[in-house]
């Protein structure tokens, strides 16, 4: 089975705070890197978790305050400087686009790359991304200003042959790929029909991740997140905070964790932490109280999936 995995990079909100960096997430699905916002640092926290810049060819930033894209001038530059040629793609806020521009404008930098910026829609999820493995869709977040998740999707995958019945019903090689994506085989004299079902085994079914970046507590994306093998979510307060997430219209534990419940997930990420915790384990044991299988997401830490 090919590899789906999120390594955290940063996992701080606002600031950096107790050793931990602002947000910051690196997803690899089948050999493909995804770096999932850039706060400041996050280049540094790749060289010293030996990732690769260069095989990150799409940055999705998730809004526009400084704890989820200020490391990204940076994180450029230096891909710049290290010899990049490959074609870059940036997802974000139509505003970030303006600032890159500017940064470069006033530095005078020529990147040696081209960067292909796609808008975000804060109105509409949306397709961002699609081959022939992955997909990645927009998720519309409440935030106090305008705010996306992404959700990281694997394409079904095909059947799997049973080689031994394959050859003793000495069906064609020809005829193998359409066998594999479902259909049945028939004979070319077109009396016998051999049915799917007979020479072949479900596949693993695909893996999904959610992001699921600054928000209140929000029912609405549900939908898109429901059965997520993994989601990640930002808690950045306890509940006994609940007036000032509200004031700036972020979650707390236990919102993470209803909203990990209700969506059927497998496994949630709690992240994003208040420079004011510490001792992490408390909103842990906050947000396990509601649903059991929840995680600190932890800096150079790699989740499975």
């Amino acid at each position: 089975m090919e590899a789906f995995d999120v390594t955290i990079l940063g996992c701080s909100s606002a600031l950096p705070a107790f050793g931990r960096y602002p947000s910051s997430q690196l997803v690899q699905i089948a050999s493909r890197y995804f770096l999932v916002d850039c706060g400041e640092g996050t280049q540094m926290q790749i060289r010293r978790y030996s990732l690769k810049f260069q095989r990150i060819n799409h940055i999705f930033i998730s809004h526009l305050h400084g704890d989820h894209y200020l490391g990204l001038p940076g994180l450029l530059s230096t891909m710049h400087l290290l010899g990049r040629t490959e074609d870059l793609h940036i997802y974000g806020d139509a505003g970030l686009n303006e600032i890159l521009e500017v940064n470069n404008k006033y530095s005078h930098s020529v990147l040696k790359y081209k960067i292909h910026f796609h808008p975000l829609d804060f109105k509409e999820s949306k397709l961002l991304f699609e081959d022939d493995k992955v997909k990645i869709s927009s998720i519309v977040l409440k935030h106090s200003i305008n705010c996306c998740g992404f959700v990281f999707e694997e394409k079904a995958r095909p059947r799997k042959l049973i080689k031994e019945k394959i050859e003793a019903l000495k069906i064609p090689i020809a005829a193998l790929e359409a066998i594999k994506w479902g259909e049945d085989y028939t004979y070319p004299e077109g009396t016998v029909t051999i049915l799917n079902k007979d020479i072949t085994t479900d596949p693993m079914p695909p893996r999904k991740y959610a992001y699921c970046s600054d928000t209140t507590y929000n029912k609405d994306i549900l939908p898109q997140i429901q059965n997520a093998d993994l989601i990640y979510h930002e808690a950045t307060f306890m509940e006994d905070m609940r007036e000032r997430a509200d004031q700036t219209m972020h979650s707390t534990a236990k919102d993470a964790a209803n909203i990990a419940k209700e969506a059927n997930a497998k496994r949630l990420l709690v992240g994003h932490f208040s420079a004011r915790y510490k001792d992490l384990s408390l909103l842990l044991d906050e947000a396990k109280s509601i649903f059991p299988a929840t995680y600190l997401a932890q800096e150079g830490e790699k989740y499975y999936l």
